[in-house]
């Protein structure tokens, strides 16, 4: 792969994943793809899980991600491509199967989502059955959550995230900020985790909003495929107590709908989870918790942009050396920079010159593509990861540890951001 030179930008797998963003958000505003594949929720018989009349849109579906990124694929590895698009029809059939298990009423209440099953499946193949040579052209992870981030980027609209105003950046934008500085120095200078990557994506997930950003986080910062795994894992499994645990503590407390709201937003790591315990402690405090939560999504890109420019100057820095913008523009993961343009375009010139409806349209389908890049992504992911990888990342507990005491204060420092902010609203 060409690191650098004039044709970086086309044999680049970062770049690329700029060009199929734009590619997928064109083809939405021109009115090219009305419509992808969104299989239901269900419950009982596995027949409304799968209805015969999706079949054929998911094979569109898979063909149209296929031919985008084998485009790349060929553009950076030229003959390459064939047994890419050889072994990609299998790595999809698994997020189908996965989209089709975390959709189930239950388990899609909890947070047990396809993301988390699509890791499940991954990693079930690979240490039963094994990774075979020719499936390995199709794990293509990079490549997919890049993409599914840059689409993440058009999704942050900040005329929707600033309705609460300051007192909603104030909680947001305060505490998360808070929460990820202490969970790095914690883990690295006085928990001692040797992964400095483990550290920045576990914190990043637990301060900023779960799954998305320690994806966004874990990319920037390079970290490996099992180290994400450990994040999520982790933050799911906490969430689901949190999402449970916090109504109950609110009601305790006897605090009130915006302050629980504030509070909520600011701490749950999964955005539906935020929705379903701001709704068990009323509709207001749900409101509340929804746009604390966008708000902080709108930080993944300018974290994200933050770690990748800390570890190319500092982290990866060797001892004396001196790292010259070039350098740094060289490593610097360029994805960051498409989702930051993603947003941006969409807030400021798109939105005023399309329309809120129109805008809402395009998102529609940008969603759902990303959803299933990230499902396609954690796939791989579980395709790539050997149980032993992913216990040696859990050794001594580390990641859960810094998971608990991180998060225990963020719960108190985004406590007080609440009182402070929403006391009087």
């Amino acid at each position: 792969m060409v690191k650098n030179g004039s044709r970086s930008w086309w044999k680049g797998e970062d770049w690329w994943t700029i060009w199929l963003g734009a590619i997928i958000i064109a083809a939405a505003g021109f009115g090219l793809v009305k419509y992808i594949p969104k299989l239901p929720k269900w419950q009982g018989s596995l027949s409304a899980a799968l209805p015969a009349d999706m079949i054929l849109p998911l094979i569109g579906l898979g063909i149209g991600i296929l031919a985008l990124t084998g485009v790349a694929v060929w553009s950076m590895e030229g003959r390459e491509v064939r047994r890419y698009l050889a072994a990609f029809p299998f790595v999809f059939l698994l997020a189908v199967a996965a989209y089709i298990i975390g959709n189930h009423s239950t388990l899609n209440h909890y947070g047990i989502n396809d993301i988390i099953w699509a890791l499940i499946l991954g990693m079930l193949f690979s240490n039963i059955v094994g990774k075979p040579q020719w499936l390995k052209p199709a794990l293509r992870t990079e490549l997919f959550i890049k993409t599914g981030l840059v689409l993440l980027g058009a999704e942050i609209l900040f005329n929707r995230v600033l309705v609460l105003g300051l007192r909603g950046l104030g909680v947001a934008w305060l505490g998360a900020p808070l929460a990820l500085i202490f969970m790095y120095w914690l883990g690295t200078k006085v928990m001692k985790i040797k992964s400095k990557e483990l550290v920045a994506t576990v914190a990043t997930c637990t301060s900023v909003c779960g799954v998305s950003a320690a994806i966004a986080a874990g990319a920037s910062v390079k970290a490996k495929k099992e180290e994400i795994s450990a994040a999520i894992s982790v933050s799911v499994i906490f969430t689901v107590i949190m999402m449970i645990a916090m109504p109950v503590i609110i009601n305790v407390l006897g605090l009130s709908q915006m302050i629980a709201g504030a509070w909520i937003g600011g701490t749950v790591d999964s955005t539906g989870a935020v929705v379903v315990a701001g709704s068990m402690v009323g509709q207001e405090a749900m409101e509340v918790a929804a746009i604390v939560k966008m708000l902080q999504n709108a930080l993944i890109g300018f974290v994200s942009f933050a770690w990748a420019l800390y570890w190319v100057a500092v982290v990866q820095r060797g001892e004396g050396e001196r790292v010259s913008a070039r350098e740094i523009w060289i490593r610097f993961p360029k994805f960051v920079l498409g989702f930051l343009a993603a947003s941006f375009v969409m807030s400021f010139i798109l939105l005023p010159w399309l329309g809120q409806a129109r805008i809402d349209g395009i998102l529609n389908v940008t969603t759902a593509v990303r959803g299933w890049l990230f499902a396609l992504a954690f796939v791989t992911i579980g395709l790539d990861t050997k149980f032993s990888e992913l216990k040696a990342t859990f050794k001594g507990s580390a990641p859960v540890k810094l998971y608990i005491i991180g998060q225990t204060f963020n719960l108190a420092a985004t406590l007080i951001l609440a009182l402070i902010f929403f006391r009087s609203f």
